[in-house]
């Protein structure tokens, strides 16, 4: 069931609280999620923008405009739907600052869990005398582009983080501002004489791929596979960067609904356990699943997952042996053969 955030970013419009969008204008909704149900005599063109492969898809099936990043601009008017991370959140407006023309309208919706009233606070702060409205457990927020926003939306805005000196990752992705501590046990435990093909599941930024390849200089080839447009994006330049020589290719795919196609001598990954706002355990198992089909036979696995979860027992069903390498006080790294 859709959020009923979703709700609460058009009630304003429902409610006659703001004017709907002329016929002809263009509205950018950024952090789209399917189940929206448009306002009676809403005409505005929405152009849905979400780099999450399975919200996207969702958007999709829907029958819904959408890409993963926002097209240039002017729009006449912008959406945002608060996710958990608030960087990426003020991220998203301050993109809408710059894209939408001024005297344009912008809507902005979350819980308190998103962040909502801190980020009314913020743009009150920059002068933009926001309006807000509570409903359907969370707040909506408008205002109107100013003349010149540039330099609000500057003020506003989360840069990315040059993690370890060397990769870069910005607010909304796993682990921007540092290295997980599972991914980083792992890390220690790849091989150094690997020369086949691996496949890194859920890449992030590409973390893990870039110390299998520092680790095995030999390796052949990594296909990066991860849900997160941007991430991935973020990955593509920070194995670049750091291992030029390295071939690689990238794959934005949704693991749990997508078939991996080829088969790899090695797969690497931290699997996420959580989607959106609730965990989810079952999505790791979805990973390891889809791990387990994308390895060849005599094929290995290594993933990092934390102590709790039970994976062990999918482990001994999908693969011919499998065991644990080590644990600390919060992770385990844990292998399998095919």
């Amino acid at each position: 069931m859709a959020r009923e955030t979703l709700k609460t970013l058009f009630h304003p419009y429902v409610t006659g609280t703001v004017d709907l969008p002329q016929p002809g204008s263009r509205i950018a909704f950024l952090g789209a999620e399917a189940g929206f149900v448009l306002p009676e005599g809403f005409v505005g063109e929405i152009l849905a923008v979400q780099g999450l492969r399975p919200l996207f898809l969702k958007l999709e099936a829907a029958r819904i405009a959408v890409t993963p990043t926002l097209p240039e601009g002017p729009f006449d008017g912008g959406l945002v739907l608060f996710s958990k991370h608030r960087g990426e959140n003020e991220n998203h407006v301050a993109t809408l600052l710059r894209t939408v023309r001024a005297g344009g309208l912008v809507i902005l919706a979350g819980g308190k869990e998103d962040g909502i009233q801190a980020t009314r606070k913020r743009l009150l702060e920059l002068g933009l005398h926001p309006e807000h409205m509570p409903k359907y457990h969370g707040v909506a927020v408008w205002f109107t582009v100013p003349e010149k926003a540039d330099t609000l939306a500057a003020r506003l805005e989360r840069p990315a983080v040059l993690v370890e000196n060397r990769f870069h990752a910005a607010p909304g992705m796993f682990s921007h501002d540092r290295v997980d501590e599972g991914s980083e046990l792992l890390a220690s435990r790849l091989p150094t004489d690997f020369d086949g093909n691996a496949a890194d599941l859920g890449a992030g930024w590409g973390y893990l791929s870039a110390m299998l390849a520092e680790k095995s200089p030999a390796t052949n080839r990594i296909d990066l596979f991860e849900a997160d447009f941007a991430a991935l994006e973020a990955a593509k330049a920070n194995l670049a960067a750091n291992c030029p020589d390295l071939q690689a290719r990238f794959f934005w795919q949704d693991l749990t609904r997508e078939e991996v196609k080829e088969r790899y001598d090695l797969v690497i990954m931290n699997p996420p356990f959580h989607e959106g706002h609730a965990a989810e355990p079952g999505l790791g198992q979805a990973m390891i699943r889809a791990a387990a089909q994308a390895a060849r036979l005599g094929g290995r696995l290594l993933l990092v997952a934390n102590r709790g979860l039970p994976y062990e027992p999918l482990l001994g069903e999908l693969f011919r042996e499998s065991g644990e390498l080590c644990r600390n006080a919060r992770f385990k790294v844990l292998w399998a053969r095919k």
